[in-house]
């Protein structure tokens, strides 16, 4: 199976429903960042307490774990477009809570976590909806160009959604909870004008098999399997982002702005190296360049955990933007290249199971530990274990490894 490239750095764009798609995914992302600095923000105000920090990323990734076997299936089986739109209506939802416990001064941990744990279960079906999506929106000759605007969407949105959050904060959470209200409505508005795109079902009876599709496919196909595994274990190690308030706060003492510019960093990093990549593809030892990447991920983790001096934080984090950039620009690849439409859906559930898993369960290890051995050790720990999983994936999954372009999937080459 070949993936031409076009050479037009705005291909993508050519098609208007993934226009639209990629604004809507834009502002919904934009509003996540500003809660997500609005919120542990306010938690570590409150409480006080690094756990806590933790915990917000545990009820947040708990709901695509134990639903794993029902998103997939429903994204297969139902309209993409239609779920993603849902699920933006459950966000609205989600932070109109939040703006209303701030309102009536009423935010405190149960609260906060169980209006989470729902924003979690919206995410479960957003996250395989969303990446199922995609590749429905622009022809085959197109994907690795969307895909690499896809990354930049999401980490534009890094880059401003927190600094506007920390901004916004500063004038008062309530400023912070309306203003994203506002964007995921408009984010939810874009997608249900996005036209119904084709999709591919399969017949199949909604059997166990059927169920258990994409853990099977993934098993079965060793370069997919290595890919996700990769992520999976290298930002679950090497995740600092729900230690950034305590950093911000009692460690580099920059205020809840200085928490924004620390939350923007790393997606300055990756849209420089997504534009980049948009620009340049990666034309061959894709497979090598993508272990490189997670270990200047991990490398950069270090740097960041033990640095005492803002500017120098920043940079290590935007380092390790760009080194996950290259990481996600090649699985996200591979992944739609190699997964047929019809069982789509219920492999990009367990594959956003491993991302969750990266992200939020990343932050419970980091906050737990930071609980138990401290913040710097938390980060330390974790830039180590993501420097050793680049090498052992590396010598774990050869084929992966001797992959040389996103042209093709049909050897690996020597």
């Amino acid at each position: 199976m070949s993936l031409p490239q076009t050479g037009d750095r705005f291909a993508a764009f050519r098609h208007p429903a993934y226009t639209k798609f990629f604004l809507a995914r834009f502002l919904a992302a934009f509003a996540t960042q500003i809660v997500s600095v609005s919120v542990g923000w306010q938690m570590y105000e409150v409480t006080g307490n690094a756990l806590y920090l933790g915990l917000i990323g545990l009820v947040q990734f708990l709901p695509a774990l134990l639903l794993i076997l029902v998103t997939g299936t429903v994204v297969d089986r139902y309209n993409r477009r239609r779920i993603v739109a849902i699920c933006l209506g459950v966000s609205v939802l989600c932070v109109g809570g939040l703006l209303l416990l701030t309102v009536e001064n009423a935010f405190a941990p149960v609260p906060v976590l169980v209006i989470l744990t729902v924003f979690g279960i919206e995410r479960a079906f957003m996250g395989p909806a969303v990446q199922s999506l995609a590749p429905n929106l622009v022809p085959e000759k197109d994907l690795a160009n969307s895909f690499a605007w896809n990354a930049s969407s999401w980490q534009a949105a890094s880059i401003l959604g927190p600094v506007a959050g920390g901004l916004l904060y500063g004038v008062g959470p309530i400023a912070a909870y309306s203003v994203a209200l506002a964007f995921m409505l408009a984010g939810a508005i874009l997608v249900l004008l996005v036209p119904k795109p084709a999709q591919k079902s399969s017949s199949e009876p909604k059997t166990w098999t059927y169920l258990l599709a994409g853990f099977r496919f993934i098993r079965h196909e060793k370069i997919v399997l290595g890919a996700i595994s990769l992520d999976l274990f290298a930002v679950l190690l090497g995740g600092a982002v729900a230690l950034m308030p305590i950093y911000a706060s009692d460690i580099l003492e920059m205020g809840p702005f200085g928490l924004g510019i620390l939350r923007s960093a790393p997606g300055i990093g990756a849209i420089a190296m997504a534009t980049f990549l948009a620009t340049f593809p990666i034309r061959h030892r894709a497979g090598i360049t993508m272990f490189i990447g997670v270990a200047v991920f991990g490398l950069a983790t270090l740097v960041f955990g033990i640095s005492k001096v803002w500017w120098i934080s920043a940079i290590a984090l935007a380092v390790m933007g760009a080194g996950d950039m290259i990481s996600v620009y090649v699985r996200e690849t591979l992944l739609a290249l190699w997964t047929p439409d019809e069982v789509r859906g219920r492999v990009n559930a367990v594959n956003s199971v491993f991302i969750g898993a990266s992200n939020e369960l990343g932050e419970f290890r980091a906050g737990t530990m930071a609980h138990v051995f401290g913040p710097v050790a938390a980060v330390v720990i974790g830039g180590v274990g993501t420097l050793a999983v680049s090498v052992i994936w590396a010598l774990a999954f050869p084929k992966l490894r001797r992959i040389d372009t996103l042209d093709s999937t049909d050897q690996p080459t020597a």
